[in-house]
């Protein structure tokens, strides 16, 4: 017989995961329109306010080349506040279980968030990023693959004097939009590289859709077989061909727990322009429509971990809300499809039922519930062919 259990089909696949929430970073840094710190710190509030407690906060480094974070030091400095800290202690949010990072790709804006620990606002945790395939990580970083993780070692020992943790993030895992194809051996390699120099964790990236869902379910099994504690892995999709979702569900079966998100999918590449005026950013940008860039939706995602019965942490219901408010902040339609057509009730959607069906039943002498002819037989007599393969 068939086994119709899906955690014995699937024994690494979770009860119960963590998804983190990117949109005020990685969503927002690829918007050609500033966002202002007003609508930043709402949605930062709202989002942990709505059960989220892993969420990128901002990017430290230079403004000059990303002037969408400008307002990165407003931002920490709000949520290290004593008045968003009583706001938590009001909703019954332990403030201790919250995790800030910021985004630190070179040297520079570590020490920045060092300085800003040291002043007591700075995030809990920061984030490096190599790529395996070297084109890709020039263009991110505008050094060279070893240069880089000398530079990352010595940051990684700088914050951790400091007391904060480096997530060491490894991208191009599944191909380049610059180099192409690229191997998961290397990958493999890479987040070992990360830990053996003092990282706490790992983000693995598919910066660019490239994922398919066998081939993440054959890497994140590569990995755990190698480090096989969950804890230290964080997946990150990208939604380019409607194929994010089943990477999400080929990563929990090969028993990831970490996931990141950003509300209506939003994010991609540093913007080159802002307002009305160009910006330096990561330079010319990798795809020909705007459209068909941005991370997995968050709203989506939590509707199919919370169907499939997985615990998440979320009020599923305010992050849908939270989803169309920031489709009025962004001035446009996202790529969440759960925001428009809601959850799958199980109540049904009784508004829509056809006035008269009990008359009907009642006048054809069917009782309430009755779904077959009253001279059939309780069973169904399945003809031998259709038994056969």
């Amino acid at each position: 017989m068939t086994e119709y259990d899906y955690w014995k089909i699937f024994p690494k696949m979770p009860r119960k995961v963590t998804i983190g929430d990117i949109t005020i970073r990685d969503g927002f840094q690829h918007e050609e329109k500033f966002i202002s710190t007003a609508a930043k710190i709402f949605y930062l509030e709202e989002l942990i306010f709505a059960g989220c407690r892993y969420i990128e906060v901002t990017n430290l480094g230079n403004p000059i080349l990303m002037p969408q974070f400008r307002d990165a030091e407003d931002l920490l400095r709000h949520l290290r506040g004593d008045r968003f800290r009583k706001q938590c202690e009001k909703k019954g949010i332990n403030y201790d279980e919250i995790c800030l990072t910021a985004i630190t790709i070179r040297e520079s804006a570590v020490d920045r968030a060092i300085e800003l620990r040291k002043q007591g606002i700075g995030p809990d945790r920061i984030l490096m990023m190599v790529s395996t395939e070297e084109q890709h990580h020039f263009a991110n970083s505008g050094t060279t693959l070893p240069d880089y993780w000398k530079e990352a070692e010595r940051c990684i020992k700088k914050c951790n004097d400091a007391g904060m943790k480096m997530c060491g993030t490894v991208s191009t895992i599944w191909g380049s939009p610059i180099g192409g194809a690229t191997d998961m051996k290397d990958a493999v390699e890479f987040s070992k590289r990360w830990f053996e120099i003092g990282a706490h964790d790992v983000e693995h990236a598919d910066h660019d859709g490239s994922a398919s869902a066998a081939n993440v379910y054959r890497y994140f099994s590569m990995i755990l077989d190698e480090i096989p504690n969950p804890r230290y892995h964080i997946a990150h999709f990208h939604e380019t061909k409607r194929m994010a979702a089943a990477s999400v569900l080929a990563a929990l079966q090969a028993g990831i727990i970490n996931f990141e998100a950003t509300l209506g999918g939003l994010g991609g590449q540093p913007a080159n322009f802002l307002d009305d005026c160009p910006t330096k950013g990561t330079g010319e940008y990798y795809y020909d429509d705007p459209r068909y860039v941005g991370l997995v939706t968050l709203e989506d995602t939590l509707v199919q971990i919370d169907e499939m019965g997985i615990q998440h942490g979320y009020d599923v219901d305010r992050i849908l809300w939270l989803g169309k408010q920031l489709e009025k902040t962004i001035g446009r339609r996202l790529r969440s499809e759960a925001v428009i057509n809601g959850r799958t009730l199980k109540e049904g959607h009784m508004k829509f039922a056809r006035p008269g069906l009990a008359k009907r039943k009642e006048k054809l002498g069917e009782k309430p519930g009755q779904l077959f002819p009253s001279d059939w037989k309780e069973k169904a007599a399945l003809p031998d062919r259709y038994k056969m393969m």
